[in-house]
């Protein structure tokens, strides 16, 4: 994600580890849909994000992206969110079993998608490219998060403390490209994006134990098949289904949460490639 912040801006015990040590690694009864819903959310609005982004690169609107809190706070709200998924998806994987050579298949992917950005950034932006974004930060987070996925309700204060400490502590030691990726920076350094492993992992793992928490204690609240159709269910149960969405937009965002990665990568192109191509059509050069 970009830009942002200076100039940046994508309790439960140890239940699936007991599960796995009983060799008997069992299937969800059904989707967690409602976490696939949340992630194409958060990309719906990513998306919507960057096309304003990318007109006031063009220069069609006026806003800046970098001081206005007004896309500031999104950035923040939005980043968050994916990086609350991240640490939900890998509650999941935990208590699904998932093996390491899984997690790594993936990780490898999401390793190379960074790659293409910072190559691509360093194309478009020679000055400011990216070389600790979102793909980069979750990449680091996913293996922490992955290690330390049965330390249980400690995940909570660790994240608090995650987020607080780059308001603690800062040394110039960190404001290399080499070392930013930290977050114990003295200043934002001057790129497209940046999401260090400090504060952010604290969201990361905040994700990850609040998934967990629900895994344990309240599973059927990630799934919308869990939701009775009956007249007994309770008003709660009543409440959540007349909140959801149309069918149709549902299966959107499921679909839409179940290929991030596919939509991270390629929606910007997309974008950027058709405004550049209305602008040239339409004759609405830049002032």
């Amino acid at each position: 994600m970009r830009p942002g912040n200076g100039k940046a801006i994508s309790p439960s015990g140890d239940f699936g580890a007991a599960r796995q040590a009983r060799g008997t690694p069992q299937p969800l009864q059904a989707r967690l849909d409602r976490l696939d819903a949340l992630r194409g959310f958060a990309l719906v609005w990513m998306a919507t994000f960057h096309f304003c982004f990318d007109l006031a690169n063009e220069r069609l609107i006026d806003a800046n992206f970098y001081t206005d809190l007004l896309w500031t706070t999104q950035r923040t709200c939005i980043l968050s969110l994916f990086l609350l998924c991240a640490g939900a998806g890998q509650a999941v994987a935990t208590d699904q079993g998932q093996s390491w050579a899984r997690f790594w298949r993936r990780w490898a992917q999401i390793v190379g998608c960074a790659a293409l950005v910072s190559a691509g950034s360093a194309f478009m932006f020679p000055q400011s490219w990216i070389s600790f974004g979102v793909l980069h930060g979750m990449a680091v987070m996913l293996i922490v998060a992955r290690l330390t996925a049965g330390w249980g309700a400690w995940l909570w204060p660790l994240g608090g403390l995650a987020l607080l400490l780059p308001q603690l502590v800062a040394d110039p030691l960190f404001d290399t490209r080499l070392t930013n990726w930290v977050g114990l920076v003295t200043h934002k350094p001057i790129t497209e994006d940046f999401v260090p492993v400090l504060p952010w992992l604290g969201v990361m793992w905040w994700g990850l134990a609040g998934t967990r928490w629900l895994l344990a204690h309240r599973r059927h609240w990630l799934s919308s098949g869990s939701l009775p159709h009956t007249a007994g269910a309770t008003s709660g149960h009543n409440v959540a289904r007349a909140a959801m969405p149309s069918p149709r937009v549902w299966r959107l965002l499921t679909t839409l949460g179940r290929w991030s990665l596919t939509f991270y990568m390629v929606h910007q192109p997309v974008l950027i490639g058709g405004l550049m191509a209305w602008v040239q059509l339409s004759g609405h050069a830049r002032p």
